[in-house]
């Protein structure tokens, strides 16, 4: 069976699932073509195998049937190729013929000789004869259909790549890299070019050909199936956001099962970076207070300025990058949620996601998330601007652990 969303507004998973009958019998339920291909416009094929009974007709029906799931957004299915391949007879011979002609056949009936006893050594003979032939020929039709799978995967491979840089994505809002071109970059993802680690991957710092500055070069660990869906929505957000306090996406990869993400170059690194710990020189009042009017800026603009209100759900030190002037940009927004603005911005039900000491104790109890969520978080970056501390230091006495608790008891008194 052979897939592809083609539906540009279906970019994740879960947005169209249908179920898959073969012969009255569930073949698959909850197919995703979208969780199995890795993306929209990706072709994928699966194979199954059905076994037809020998009773009966020689003529058999196949029957195939699609259903969508009821949670899906859109209630529908899709296929987009069907192959059908008849491998043996249920004596293991290959040569077998058409159910169209073998009743034609069926119906001349051979006429009934004895054979003579002088012939028995030529009978001999040509049953060996016969069954070298019948072994070379299933040997044959067996390595055919072993080029053939090969070959078919390497088509889909190409066919692959060609869809992907021929993305929906304008080139000037988000670019789809080559594996060889990140490789080429990383000097093939040298540990020398490592300038950091998240719970996303490698960073790298390198250099990529037709590109005017240095980028930022973000690689997925191949193990995470969370970093999958934070990839997707990272690309889909900054794709179309463009504001001067929100990190820029040159562009992604996805490529030979490596999902990347190219981001512009941030020369100060991060907040978290100038506050504790740190070798670099402390920033200054002035600068610090820039710092956070920017990141502000930012925030605003996500929940406000743009199309659509977006929670970013992870605002920490080490999500707030700054530039050669120390301009804060904020980033990494594979946790974020979108919803349309409205007069009532009613909160997003959804599992909680975050990092502790940063997260809003509201949205951990009632599960709802709110622009307030990320406000809270800032809030927490903002004691950490000004108590140069992490927000979680579990060496302190018990009272003084969480920097929230600790900065509110500090007011109050």
């Amino acid at each position: 069976l052979h897939f592809c969303e083609t539906e540009l507004q279906i970019t994740k998973v879960g947005q169209r699932v249908f179920h898959i009958f073969i012969n009255n019998q569930t073949a698959v339920r909850n197919a995703d073509v979208i969780y199995w291909s890795g993306g929209n416009s990706i072709p994928v094929y699966k194979d199954y195998v059905l076994l037809i009974p020998s009773e009966g007709s020689s003529k058999q029906t196949l029957w195939l049937a699609f259903h969508p799931s009821e949670g899906a957004k859109f209630r529908d299915a899709i296929l987009n190729g069907l192959e059908i391949f008849k491998l043996n007879k249920s004596d293991g011979s290959l040569a077998v013929p058409n159910p169209e002609s073998s009743s034609s056949l069926a119906s001349v009936k051979p006429e009934n000789k004895q054979p003579k006893k002088g012939k028995k050594l030529s009978m001999k003979i040509v049953i060996g004869v016969s069954l070298g032939c019948t072994v070379t020929v299933s040997l044959s039709l067996l390595l055919s259909l072993i080029l053939w799978r090969k070959n078919r995967r390497s088509y889909y491979r190409r066919k692959s790549m060609e869809r992907r840089k021929a993305s929906p994505l304008p080139d000037q809002l988000c670019k789809c890299f080559t594996l060889a071109e990140i490789q080429a970059a990383t000097n093939n993802f040298d540990h020398a070019f490592v300038i950091g680690r998240s719970g996303f991957g490698n960073v790298y710092k390198g250099f990529i050909k037709g590109i005017k500055c240095e980028v930022a070069i973000k690689r997925l660990k191949s193990e995470s199936q969370q970093g999958t869906r934070e990839f997707w929505t990272e690309i889909q957000l900054l794709s179309q956001l463009r504001y001067v306090n929100l990190v820029s996406l040159i562009g992604y990869c996805n490529d030979n099962n490596e999902k990347i993400l190219v981001y512009e170059y941030m020369t100060n690194g991060t907040l978290r970076d100038h506050l504790y710990k740190t070798e670099k020189a402390p920033l200054t009042w002035k600068q610090r207070l820039e710092i956070c009017i920017g990141a502000a800026r930012g925030l605003d603009y996500l929940h406000s300025g743009a199309v659509h209100r977006v929670i970013h759900r992870d605002i920490k030190s080490t999500n707030i990058l700054l530039d050669e002037e120390y301009v804060a940009k904020v980033s990494d927004f594979g946790l974020s949620k979108m919803s349309r603005i409205s007069m009532t911005n009613d909160p997003i039900r959804t599992v909680v996601k975050g990092t502790f000491g940063y997260m809003d104790p509201e949205y951990y109890r009632r599960q709802q998330l709110t622009e307030k969520s990320d406000v809270y978080s800032f809030g927490v970056v903002l004691f950490e601007v000004l108590f140069a501390r992490p927000a979680v230091d579990s060496k302190l006495e018990y009272s003084q652990i969480s920097l929230a608790n600790w900065a509110r008891k500090c007011i109050g008194n």
